[in-house]
């Protein structure tokens, strides 16, 4: 027998998971999983709910948009059910969709067994959408029946997927019978972001890295620590003139008004910019809704693409709570952290509900963070440095460097170049500070030339662990 009793489904009034409503797609995740349900009784819910716990993925039911009566359920009788099942042609259409299904690298497809299938609905589901290049993990609940053929013959829906072999569940799983599952999946279950795809960048034009939050950051950007008043207006205009779309910004600053009013008389289109800002501790992280309300006006820029806390203080779970609401509401896009290391990151993550998607710390040639920035990958987190150059009063001696002078003489280009495709080839973002245009355009031009393993390795043997600011 494969159904679990005669409950209706899909009538958005009892089984409808975290995705009540008309509009039927995942709440806000961080994470590059999605699991995907379909759930008539609650059984397949409840694994799946298994999983999302076990790896922070969104959570999405596929509900049909004529829902199922019992009497649709009713095996045997030549109901609504027996009927789409002896049809292979059969497509119920879904109520809802998924969005930005682009961020999504391993989606977990759930689904009880009907007559020794996956019901139609799944079909349909898998025709929705292009799942190149995603990893599908069928999973199924059912009394007695197993998984059987019902996975393998959902395989032509998705010809470029990479399928793994389902596993069915019963009634009750526990959640660590689960977990030893996951546990024994080959597939990456975090976002590869410690490589950038280099090569799609043109001079002018940096590439993009996918953030766990589901959008897409350039990988090198401008600082505007420092700048104020009509010299950060004209600096971030020109910044953007000469093709960045990454604007670092933070109350602490100073300046969020000034580069708020830079984007907004840029004629370039919103979406096509990126900004940073972040919160500070003290008062902000005591009461962050007023901070996080305070930068949206200053900024007035419709969203803000990512949010920061400056660096750890108390209240900062707090304050990064109710930045994820923010991030429920459409205001904020992605959230972070600025001067987080590995010995508060796990104490951290553990507390909040959405994985950060950047940590932006003080990295440079003499302060590499070797240990941090793989941590950091692992976990699915872009790093992003701060003081690329080493920062003030040091960034003479790093240009000065034998090593990077040699390799920026041996490719016709600029210490400053050399040391920045260096930050970008190693999977670290770097948001450079200048308020000269010349300089401005030497740096988001780094995509003509690149780095060999040797003259990698030698950049690397510079770290001294020498850090050249407090944070």
């Amino acid at each position: 027998m494969a159904l679990f009793g005669l409950t209706a489904c899909g009538n958005n009034n009892g089984n409808t998971g975290n995705n009540g409503g008309n509009n039927n797609s995942p709440p806000a995740s961080s994470s590059n999983i999605l699991v995907a349900y379909f759930s008539c009784t609650n059984t397949t819910e409840a694994i799946a709910k298994h999983i999302e716990a076990e790896t922070k993925g969104a959570l999405y039911e596929i509900l049909p948009q004529i829902p199922y009566t019992e009497d649709d359920l009713k095996y045997y009788t030549d109901c609504r059910a027996d009927k789409e099942q002896a049809d292979p042609s059969a497509r119920p259409a879904i109520n809802g969709s998924v969005e930005n299904m682009d961020k999504y690298d391993v989606v977990f497809i759930g689904y009880p067994i009907w007559h020794g299938e996956a019901p139609r609905i799944i079909s349909t589901f898998l025709e929705s959408y292009d799942f190149s290049g995603k990893t599908i993990v069928p999973f199924c609940t059912s009394h007695s029946s197993g998984i059987g053929s019902s996975d393998r013959n959902l395989y032509s829906l998705a010809p470029n997927a990479e399928w793994v072999s389902g596993r069915r569940f019963s009634s009750g799983t526990s959640r660590n019978t689960v977990a030893e599952w996951i546990g024994s999946l080959d597939i990456k279950l975090t976002p590869d972001v410690a490589v950038f795809d280099l090569e799609s960048g043109e001079n002018g034009r940096a590439p993009t890295v996918m953030l766990s939050s589901g959008y897409k950051m350039p990988v090198l950007g401008i600082g505007t620590y420092s700048l104020h008043g009509e010299t950060c207006v004209n600096t971030v205009r020109s910044a953007l003139e000469s093709g960045v779309r990454l604007i670092d910004t933070a109350y602490m600053y100073g300046n969020e008004k000034e580069v708020g009013q830079a984007v907004r008389e840029s004629g370039i289109p919103r979406e096509e910019i990126f900004v940073i800002t972040k919160i500070y501790p003290g008062s902000q992280f005591s009461d962050p809704e007023k901070a996080i309300g305070d930068a949206l006006d200053a900024l007035d820029i419709e969203y803000i693409d990512m949010m920061l806390l400056h660096h750890p203080g108390a209240d900062d779970v707090k304050a990064y709570k109710a930045i994820e609401k923010f991030v429920e509401q459409g205001k904020i896009r992605s959230i972070g952290l600025s001067n987080w290391y590995i010995e508060e990151i796990d104490d951290f993550i553990s507390q909040v509900n959405i994985m950060p998607a950047l940590i932006q710390n003080e990295i440079h040639p003499y302060y590499q963070e070797q240990a941090v920035v793989p941590y950091m990958h692992e976990l699915g987190i872009v790093m992003q440095a701060w003081y690329p150059f080493g920062g003030r009063g040091h960034t003479g001696e790093i240009f000065n460097n034998e090593t990077i002078a040699g390799i920026a003489k041996a490719h016709n280009v600029s210490a400053a170049q050399v040391v920045l495709r260096w930050h970008l080839q190693r999977g670290v973002v770097a948001i450079p500070g200048s308020s000269n245009p010349d300089h401005i355009r030497e740096n988001i031009s780094v995509f003509h030339f690149s780095l060999t393993d040797e003259e990698m390795s030698a950049i690397a043997a510079l770290d001294r662990n020498e850090k050249h600011d407090w944070y």
